[in-house]
């Protein structure tokens, strides 16, 4: 079995680990009632989601 010779720096581990990060959703306008809404998801103010109707709003 491998074994490393020499500890990973964090500098190294670190600049591995830099394309892992997380980037938070942008919010997109509803099509239909013009609210903010994450991308590819029902809208939760109309409950429409590509112009169908899929759940009752909430109120």
């Amino acid at each position: 079995m491998a074994v490393p010779k020499r500890r990973i720096s964090k500098t190294r581990r670190d600049k591995r680990r830099s394309h892992d990060a997380l980037r938070a959703a942008k919010p997109t306008l509803c099509s239909h009632c013009k609210q903010p809404k994450v991308a590819h998801r029902v809208c939760r103010s109309c409950g429409y989601y590509a112009g169908v109707e899929v759940i009752e709003p909430e109120e």
